[in-house]
Order: structure tokens, then sequence, then C-alpha cells
């Protein structure tokens, strides 16, 4: 298969100048907005740690959503290809993140909770199974310098109608 080379943009605006623009390390509000072309806007700022606004979202949770995303389409994928009937997922991924003396820093390990409700319960083993197959596949996930652990959970409801 041939390789294929993909491009995304974004805008991320700053909206944060109170007045003085960047003259004190307070005198500046962290937020901004995240655009792309006809989508909504998304309100970021940065984390409250750092002086953001809580009520936004930061690049880190957004870092978060962009891992557990990716293995989420990657894992409905895999489950329509393989006839197993998904209901219903939610994941509440969680992340560590270490800071330095210097303020430079780095995520330490992610971890994701998938919790997929299926409508046969024959296809359990699958089902989790495909979990490490999204894994391999999940172009976030594949860009990332530290673990990227799976605690994925699977439910049976069988008799679902569709």
């Amino acid at each position: 298969m041939a390789h294929h080379e993909h491009h995304y943009q974004v805008t991320i605006t700053w909206t944060g100048n109170l007045g003085k623009g960047t003259a004190g390390y307070t005198a500046y509000s962290r937020d901004h907005t995240i655009h792309a072309a006809d989508k909504p806007v998304i309100p970021g700022s940065s984390d409250p740690a750092f002086r953001g606004d809580a009520k936004r979202y930061n690049p880190e949770e957004l870092f978060l959503a962009s891992l557990s995303n990716c293995h989420m389409l990657w894992y409905l994928h895999l489950c329509a290809e393989a006839g197993i009937e998904v209901t219903a997922y939610t994941d509440a991924a969680r992340g560590q993140m270490q800071t330095d003396p210097d303020g430079s820093g780095r995520f330490t390990g992610v971890t994701l909770y998938p919790v997929v409700t299926i409508t046969n319960g024959a296809q359990s083993a699958l089902a989790l199974e495909l979990h490490q197959r999204a894994h391999r596949f999940c172009f976030i996930a594949n860009s990332v310098n530290f673990p990227v652990a799976h605690q994925p959970e699977i439910i049976i409801k069988e008799g679902v109608v569709s």
C-alpha cells in the first residue's frame, strides 16, 4: 500500500491581551481560541496551575482527548470490520505530566479506560483484543514518546435493537 501524506491546519488566536500585552507575567490572560475551517471554535486557556481559566480547555486536556479519540475511532472501525456491534463507548482517560525545575515538562504516561457495550457475549474476547490492534493503528499513539496503557471493560447487552 502506498504512503499517503495528510495535512491539517488549525488557527490559534490569543484573546488574552488585557490592555498591556505581555508587559508582565500576570498582566495577560492565557485565553485563546482554537479554530479549524467551518467548525465550531474551541475556547482554550492554560491549566489553572499556570494561570489559566478552568472553564476553558487546556492543551493537556486536548492532547489527552486526542489520544482517547483516536483510539476510539480505530476501535469502532475494527469492530465494524469484525462484525462486532458496539452500542456504546465511553473513556475516562487519565494522563500524568511531569514538570522540571526550569519550567519544562512532558507527559510520562496515559491510561485509557474504555467501557464498551456490545450485543453479542460470544464476541467479548475479540472485542477486548481489538483494543490492542486499535492502539497499534492509532496515529496519535504512534506519535508519542511515552507509554499509552489500556484498561478496557466490555459490557454485554444482548438483544439490543440497533
